[in-house]
C-alpha cells in the first residue's frame, strides 16, 4: 500500500479498540473540508514507509494495540490492498477500512475474503451536491452499492457525515436517507477547522449549533437504527 504517515495510537478512530492508524496516499475526491490535504493530493513531499516496515512496527506494539485503522486519502485506490491486509490477518489483527464508497468491488472482495472487520463510509452530502462539495462528478450509485454490500455481509459498518455548514443541511440528509436506505448506524461529525483545510474558504465557515446537530440526528433516525453525534 501507499503508506504516507503512521498514528502511532488512536482511542477514537476504531471503535471500541486501541489501534494503529495507517494513513495512504492519494484520493479519488477533492473535498472542499479535507484535514489532509496533503495526503489527498499524495504530494511527493510525503514520507513513503515500506509495508514491510509498517508491519514490523505494528508486530512491535503487540499488547499496546488491538486493531489498525487503514485510512486516508483513500485506501481502495492502493493495488496491492489485499495482500497488505492478509498480513494483518495473518498475525490475528483486527480491521478497520475508512473509505468514500467509490470503490464497491475492493470493497467487495476484501469483505469476501475476509480481510476487514469494521468499514466506515463516508457520504459526504446528497448525491446531487457532491460535486459542489467534492470538485468531482460522482456516480452515487457506487456509494450505494458500497453500503449495500456492507449492509448485507455481517461485518460491522458505519456510515458518516461530515456536517459542514451550507453543504450538508436538512434537505441533504432527507436526500441521503432516500438514497442510500436503511442502515445500521449513523455518525453525524461536527466539521473542524483547527487544521488546514484543502479549501481555505471553509476557514470562514462557523460549525454548526448543538441544537442544528440534534436536529439533524432526528432525521437520520429516520433510516437509521441508531445515530451518534461526534465533536459536541
Amino acid at each position: 500500500m501507499n503508506i504516507r504517515g503512521i498514528y502511532k495510537t488512536s482511542l477514537i478512530d476504531y471503535p471500541g479498540k486501541i489501534s494503529t492508524v495507517l494513513f495512504t496516499g492519494g484520493c479519488n475526491l477533492r473535498c472542499k473540508y479535507c484535514h489532509n490535504p496533503a495526503l489527498a493530493c499524495n504530494l511527493p513531499g510525503l514520507e513513503l514507509t515500506p509495508n514491510d516496515e509498517a508491519i514490523s512496527f505494528i508486530e512491535k506494539r503487540s499488547g499496546l494495540i488491538d486493531g489498525v485503522t487503514i485510512t486516508g486519502g483513500e485506501p481502495t485506490l492502493s493495488p496491492n490492498i489485499s495482500e497488505f491486509l492478509k498480513k494483518l490477518k495473518n498475525r490475528s489483527i483486527p480491521v478497520k477500512l475508512d473509505s468514500n464508497g467509490l470503490n464497491p468491488s475492493v470493497i467487495e472482495r476484501l469483505v469476501g475474503e475476509g480481510l476487514l472487520d469494521y468499514v466506515a463510509i463516508d457520504v459526504k452530502t446528497s448525491p446531487e451536491k457532491y460535486r459542489e462539495l467534492t470538485g468531482s462528478d460522482v456516480d452515487f450509485g457506487k456509494i450505494y452499492r458500497s453500503v449495500s454490500i456492507l449492509r448485507d455481509s455481517g461485518v460491522d459498518y458505519e456510515i458518516r457525515t461530515t456536517c459542514i455548514p451550507g453543504y450538508v443541511t436538512v434537505d441533504d440528509f432527507y436526500g441521503i436517507g432516500g438514497a442510500i436506505g436503511r442502515v445500521s448506524s449513523y455518525y453525524l461529525q461536527q466539521f473542524r477547522k483547527d487544521t488546514p483545510l484543502l479549501d481555505e474558504s471553509c476557514m470562514e465557515l462557523s460549525p454548526y449549533t448543538r441544537e442544528t446537530l440534534l436536529g439533524f440526528r432526528e432525521i437520520v433516525l429516520g433510516f437509521a437504527d441508531f445515530c451518534i453525534i461526534r465533536g459536541i
